[in-house]
């Protein structure tokens, strides 16, 4: 019964540290100090104080758009299993449900950058969608992996799969599924390679652009979605490339927690040692991250 509320907070108060995790470390990275591990909680809570201002030209979409991306994104947490612990939410199919709050998300986002009537804002949803027709082909080829190997269509026992009914012989497609996640990750969540979530250059930007006429509880509201992404896509990659268990929950919450934050490092320390791609490479990265869940696919079925 405990593991539900656990799975709650986790879910609501873990995902911006995960951001602080990554500034410090490219902060150490390049021999900085940087901001306090949890400067993304006091800046969150700095937003949530502020006023708003709205441009007149703007509609409901622009209102509505910050808040369905949050709950879409809180409802994919919650079909998701942290660790070897069971998701709250579990049903045959949840993952068709699970992909498609990313789109519903992603829709919701980009209708809100165009509702201001923004070329500047137009450009960066065009490029969103454009991205998301290779990202979410790769998402549901990796899927496609877990639910031929487990046997299940069901997102909890897809992703327990790795650890308690994989044989050997699954290893090889899940290397390259796990690849193409972690490409899929840093290219939904705008990290370096695909975007930089720090730049502010016309000719580089994607998801900044979109919500630059969001201001105070919006603002706020958008980063907020956007750590819970990150969060939620972390811990299914983890499932994959870390999938371990001690057999005590008191264990296993901790350990889980630790390996969350322990990729978050990872994240920072890629960001540090290279730049962003040039526009242009970015489809190719993408169908690279296409290319691996694809084949990985077809390991199982040939």
């Amino acid at each position: 019964m405990i593991e539900t509320p656990i799975h709650l907070l986790l879910l609501l108060l873990l995902p911006p540290l995960l951001l602080g995790v990554i500034n410090k470390t490219k902060a150490l990275a390049a021999g900085r100090i940087g901001a306090p591990w949890l400067q993304p909680y006091y800046d969150l809570i700095k937003l949530m104080r502020k006023g708003l201002v709205v441009s007149t030209t703007t509609t409901w979409v622009f209102f509505a758009g910050p808040a369905i991306t949050l709950s879409t994104v809180i409802l994919a947490g919650l079909l998701i299993p942290l660790g070897p612990f069971n998701a709250p939410i579990a049903f045959t199919g949840d993952l068709i449900l699970f992909a498609y709050l990313f789109g519903l998300a992603r829709f919701f986002t980009t209708a809100a950058a165009l509702d201001t009537g923004s070329a500047f804002e137009g450009m960066g949803a065009a490029r969103e969608v454009t991205f998301a027709c290779l990202s979410e082909p790769a998402l549901f080829f990796a899927l496609l992996v877990l639910a031929k190997k487990s046997g299940s269509l069901t997102l909890t026992n897809m992703l327990h799969g790795p650890v308690a009914v994989f044989p050997s012989p699954a290893a090889a497609p899940l290397v390259l599924v796990a690849i193409g996640l972690f490409i899929v990750l840093l290219a939904e969540t705008c990290r370096i390679p695909v975007d930089d979530p720090n730049t502010h250059l016309e000719l580089t930007m994607i998801h900044e652009v979109m919500v630059l006429d969001h201001s105070g509880p919006l603002l706020g509201v958008i980063q907020y979605a956007s750590a819970l992404k990150l969060f939620v896509l972390s811990a299914v990659l983890l499932h994959l490339l870390a999938p371990f268990r001690t057999g005590s929950a008191w264990l296993d919450w901790p350990l889980f927690v630790g390996e969350i934050l322990a990729l978050a490092i990872v994240i920072g320390i890629l960001e540090s040692i290279m730049a962003r791609l040039q526009m242009k490479r970015v489809p190719y990265l993408l169908t690279g991250a296409l290319l691996l869940c694809g084949s990985g696919f077809i390991l199982l079925v040939r």
